[in-house]
This record gives C-alpha cells, structure tokens and sequence, in this order.
C-alpha cells in the first residue's frame, strides 16, 4: 500500500477515520476546519480510493516536529500502514531539516518499535504550553510522550558556531 501527501478530497475521509478512533476514547478528536488547516501537513495510505490510514507531521519550531491524528482503519490494522506513516513523517522531517520527532500517544509500544524513546512530557515544553493547555485534559493528560532523534540531522546543541574570522 502507498503513502502519499493528502489531498483535499482526503479531509473529510481522514476526518471520519480519526474521530472514529477519538470516540473511542483512544486519540484526541479533530475538527474538519483544522484539517483543511493543516491538510498539507498529512500523509494518507489508500486503498483504491479510500483512505484507510493518515498522519500529520506538525512542524513545531526550527528543531521539533510532531507526528499527529495517526489513524489506521481497524481491518487493515498489523499490515505495517502505521509503520509506513510513521516513516514517511520522519522522511519529511529529515528532508525540512527537523532533527527531533515527537509524538503523544496511548500506544507508545508501537512507536518505540519504530526506534522512539520514552520522555517526560514537560521537556516538551512547545508542546506543553502552545497546545497542550488548551486541551480539555490538561494538566492531567493521560498520554506517554515519546522522541526520535533523525539521524544525520545535528541538534542546535551540537551546532558549533563559526568564530569570526576563522574558516572552517
């Protein structure tokens, strides 16, 4: 099955799948509005002409992204569409230059195969306090946060900066 970016014709679909897993309690829910929003923002996997599957990599700032409204619907669930969202999220990051990739979730066994770690929410402080406080969980979110470092991507740590006059 192919990922591609989202279309247009997409969003109402995607905003199907999502929801249908928000209301069973196991992501957040999302207006259409913000998907037309951020619609090029997303991936989809489809079969024919159906979406079966979505992810958002939200740029956060100049070096931090977020994988969001990952779904996958349940019968084609275990045939590696989430994998294969995940990835294309992470290949946009690397090609935009992100060298960290975060995401929110109930499932983080699942990311943490796809080589993301385990983090404490607040050293996600973008995240925490652009977003997360104006959703109706906050402060108590119940979700685990997870990172992935993209590899060749060097981090603003360990960036040197060039001396005045020196060459590098």
């Amino acid at each position: 099955m192919k990922v591609e970016k989202a279309r247009i014709s997409d969003a109402a679909q995607m905003h199907k799948l999502i929801n249908y897993f928000a209301g069973k309690g196991q992501m957040l829910a999302r207006p259409l509005s913000e998907l037309y929003e951020s619609i090029r923002d997303f991936s989809v996997a489809r079969e024919r002409s159906l979406v079966v599957g979505c992810a958002s990599l939200h740029v956060n700032w100049e070096d931090l992204a977020e994988i969001k409204s990952l779904a996958v619907a349940e019968k084609v669930q275990s045939k590696g569409i989430g994998g294969k969202l995940v990835k294309a999220c992470i290949e946009e990051a690397r090609g935009l230059g992100i060298p960290t990739v975060f995401c929110l979730t109930y499932r983080p066994e699942f990311f943490e195969k796809l080589g993301f770690t385990r983090v404490d929410r607040m050293s996600l402080p973008r995240k925490v306090w652009v977003e997360c406080y104006r959703c109706a969980k906050f402060p108590d979110c119940d979700e685990t946060a997870l990172v992935y470092k993209v590899e060749g991507i060097p981090t603003a740590q360990s960036e040197q900066p060039m001396q005045p006059g020196r060459k590098s």
